[in-house]
């Protein structure tokens, strides 16, 4: 054999043997081994640095467990990838979001924020993309077949308060942001009040961004009256802002007195304040004094267990080792935990399916199907099987009916109550 020749085989075996491992390595070989399979692409939105309520936390959370699953091997061998985007707030930035999700084919938005519902479900429902874990504030959430919420939404959450408040409140004032999402809230808060036989709440709209609220305060708490009256807010970011108003009204004490009576009615009796998770959280308790904060003593209806219960110790430990001291991942943020919830049900599927190759049909078609999602009690088991929703009017997506009622003691929330308590009557009742 000349030297020409054997250079020229030499070559041919090289450039075979090299081909071949560019195939394997980039997971073009369905069925292969060794780092065959594909990458999972799925989005995170929320709004940032808005006038209204921001939720930065959930996009980040969303890459920290990324960064965590990725570290392990990724999911089932996946490597996931996460997409990011900024809703801010309006009805184009949803939409936007939805269509670069589509774009840059995602097989799945999870964990995300949006007061927007109609905006981006059209454009996922489009191209078949699930909606997995959504924050729960739209109809469109409780609605779309695509949509698999892991809590109660909204609706939840107020006829959750509106029977924790029964026990304790003879009137309540809920001040809530005269928006289309806004106009809901009456009707579920009063439905959890009339569990008791209790007369319905006096309802005070108010503007979603504004600077101060004195007027609203000042009629809310004149009209929770004098006697065992109670002033709840439900204005997400704001609902600070609007306490702050509320305790400096002439003859508020300012700071609460431990029982979460901040003001007083007419007749110089106490009102106790109350709201729900997202509104109020760990997070604005400690920037607004901790135990000297005018939510001491306040009652709050939650989603998933008070931030320091033993089964938040998994996202805990996750955190800490992969959010390398971003301020933005507060584990006691109820956006952070429905992220870490929402990915843990996305981790589960694409586990179950045990595919080198993940779409966006093969999620919906497993979660249709019935997977069954462990969340370690945070939330009782998830599933989305027919027989599993609630199918109230206006919610029938609802699976998980559970809430928790918690109080503000020494600047921390805790359980009013141990263990998640049933609304499912609540919301299938109101109107």
């Amino acid at each position: 054999m000349t030297g020409r020749r054997l250079t020229s085989l030499l070559a041919l075996v090289t450039t075979t043997a090299a081909g071949a491992t560019l195939l394997t390595g980039c997971g073009l070989l369905p069925g292969a081994t060794g780092g065959s399979r594909e990458p999972v692409t799925v989005m995170t939105w929320a709004p940032d640095q808005t006038r209204a309520t921001n939720m930065p936390g959930m996009p980040a959370m969303a890459q920290t467990f990324a960064r965590w699953v990725n570290a392990q091997g990724g999911i089932d061998g996946h490597e996931l990838r996460v997409l990011t985007c900024n809703e801010q707030n309006s009805a184009a930035g949803a939409a936007a979001c939805a269509r670069r999700a589509v774009r840059e084919n995602a097989v799945a938005v999870v964990g995300s924020y949006s007061q927007n519902g109609r905006a981006f479900m059209a454009p996922l429902e489009a191209a078949g993309i699930p909606y997995i874990g959504g924050y729960g504030l739209t109809e469109d959430e409780f609605t779309s077949p695509l949509s698999y919420p892991v809590n109660g939404g909204q609706a939840a959450l107020l006829a959750g308060h509106g029977m924790q408040l029964a026990e304790t409140c003879r009137r309540v004032s809920l001040v809530r942001p005269d928006t289309l999402a806004g106009d809901k809230l009456p009707s579920l808060l009063n439905s959890g009040l009339r569990k008791a036989s209790h007369r319905s709440a006096v309802d005070i709209p108010a503007v979603e961004d504004a600077a101060e609220y004195s007027r609203q305060a000042a009629r809310a708490r004149e009209r929770a009256g004098a006697e065992d009256g109670c002033v709840t807010a439900v204005l997400g970011e704001r609902t600070q802002t609007f306490f702050d108003s509320f305790r400096r009204l002439p003859g508020n004490g300012g700071a609460g007195d431990g029982e979460g009576r901040n003001g007083e009615g007419e007749n110089g009796d106490p009102v106790r304040i109350s709201s729900v998770l997202g509104s109020v959280g760990q997070p604005v308790i400690d920037r607004t004094g901790g135990a000297h904060s005018p939510f001491e003593g306040a009652y709050v209806t939650g989603w998933y267990p008070e931030a320091t219960h033993r089964s938040w110790e998994p996202m805990r430990k996750v955190i800490r080792e992969h959010a390398f001291a971003d301020n933005r991942v507060d584990p006691a943020d109820a956006g952070v935990q429905t992220t870490w919830i929402a990915y843990t049900v996305l981790k589960t599927v694409v586990e179950s399916l045990d595919s080198d190759r993940v779409s966006s049909v093969q999620i919906t078609h497993a979660l249709d199907r019935g997977a069954r999602i462990d969340t370690g009690g945070l939330t009782p088991p998830l599933r989305w099987k027919y027989e599993d929703l609630l199918a109230a009017p206006g919610f029938p997506r609802i699976v998980n009916q559970a809430v928790t009622f918690q109080v503000v003691r020494g600047g921390r929330l805790v359980a009013q109550r141990p263990g998640f308590v049933d609304v499912g009557t609540a919301v299938l009742t109101a109107p």
